[in-house]
């Protein structure tokens, strides 16, 4: 086997081992809900479907919404809604989530699905805000270089629904909540912006995020307006007491799809490990980190987190193919090959999920009239990829943990 094809089947074996419909149901299973009159379930991010059909595998007798990022067959009810900029529809997906947690009794256990996405795709403007105005703070704080905790710190001081919102209106119910996380570090409360998650944050902490991104120009003043009167005490801050009857637990994570990766590539013969799972910074500077990583000639190493990109061009691409061409920069001529992917087969804009580079990259890209440092500047990676056939495109893989980034270094070790 190439590679090429080592890494890239490696990056395959990392989605598959946070299969999301497997994981769903084999919590579910352990739970004990043969005692609930109804299993009302709401499942929002990408990986919404399949976790729904975990459950139902489980428990027959669920129902209830899905909000996903596309149109599926799926066990139940779903809504399209927008991503990653929400939409009417994640607006009216929001209210019928909030609408369904309120009608649960006592006896009702409401079984919340979150994966990443949910974000944008639940999205019910808090009092005074509509949706342009969440619209235009999404795109501000998607563009700007802030990382996941960031900007979900900002989007849940805007909302009615995020922020433990969600599970004040199941304050009647048992409330279970399954995570398939998509951040480092797996933080509850950040990870889809915490729907049912009590808030540690504060208005304090939103406007601390708009200060140091300088995006106060960015903003519409109903936004800015809206979390200095949260910081003043005017409207209320978000939940921050628990729920009385609440089950959590991750069923997936970065960590478990990074070895899943590195035992895929021992079981070929390949020497691999998983060297951090924690791995965050803005994209081209990490990538070319990342190249320069210490290992044995040969070895595999196996990297999860996910990065950031500050946009100043007018190009097209998303955080893992800007590090898969600012590290063909850094490794061009030399023995070394880097793939950089997300797990949702998603990298920003595009319908690439990452891409896949060498030593010979930037030369291919010479070939055709490519410049390689002119395209990063522009943030232009995907135009330049296409061009040199090292985009990665595996369409929506149905999951979403984190990034994972592979470098295969076949230099022989300096003494």
């Amino acid at each position: 086997m190439d590679d090429r094809s080592l890494l890239l089947d490696a990056f395959r074996a990392g989605i598959a081992g946070v299969d999301p419909e497997t994981a769903t149901a084999r919590v579910v299973e352990q739970l004990d809900l043969s005692g609930s009159r109804r299993v009302v379930v709401i499942a929002a991010g990408k990986a919404s479907v399949a976790m729904a059909r975990g459950v139902t595998r489980a428990t027959d007798s669920a129902d209830g919404v899905i909000v996903a990022p596309t149109p599926a067959d799926a066990p139940f009810l779903v809504i399209v809604g927008g991503h990653p900029v929400p939409t009417e529809a994640s607006v009216a997906a929001a209210q019928h989530a909030l609408d369904l947690a309120s009608s649960a009794g006592p006896d009702d256990v409401v079984v919340c699905l979150i994966s990443g996405g949910a974000s944008a795709l639940l999205s019910a403007p808090a009092e005074g805000l509509s949706l342009e105005d969440l619209q235009q703070a999404n795109r501000a704080l998607l563009e700007c270089g802030a990382d996941i905790v960031e900007t979900n710190t900002v989007r849940k001081h805007l909302s009615a629904i995020k922020g433990g919102r969600l599970a004040i209106a199941a304050e009647r119910s048992r409330l279970v909540t399954l995570v398939l996380s998509d951040i480092v570090g797996d933080p509850l409360d950040a990870i889809a912006s915490g729907p049912t998650i009590p808030d540690p944050t504060t208005c304090e902490d939103a406007l601390a995020v708009v200060d140091r991104y300088d995006l106060h120009d960015h903003l519409p003043e109903g936004v800015v307006g809206h979390l200095e009167r949260g910081r003043a005490g005017q409207t209320p801050e978000a939940p921050i007491h628990p729920h009385p009857r609440h089950e959590i637990e991750i069923v997936g994570s970065g960590s478990v799809a990074a070895e899943a990766a590195a035992s895929f590539i021992r079981s070929m013969g390949v020497r691999s490990r998983v060297v951090s799972t924690r791995h965050v910074g803005e994209a081209r500077e990490a990538a070319a980190t990342t190249v320069r990583s210490p290992s044995d000639a040969g070895e595999v190493l196996v990297f999860a987190g996910e990065t950031t990109v500050n946009v100043t061009g007018s190009g097209s691409g998303g955080r893992n193919q800007e590090a898969a061409l600012a590290a063909a920069i850094e490794i061009d001529g030399r023995p070394i090959t880097f793939l950089a992917g997300g797990t949702d087969g998603v990298d920003g804009p595009t319908d690439a999920a990452g891409g896949i580079v060498d030593g010979g990259t930037i030369g291919r890209g010479r070939a055709v009239g490519m410049d390689a440092v002119a395209s990063l500047e522009d943030n232009d990676a995907n135009t330049y990829l296409a061009a040199t056939d090292d985009l990665i495109v595996t369409g929506p893989t149905g999951t979403n943990v984190a990034d994972l980034w592979f470098v295969l270094n076949r230099e022989l070790r300096r003494m």
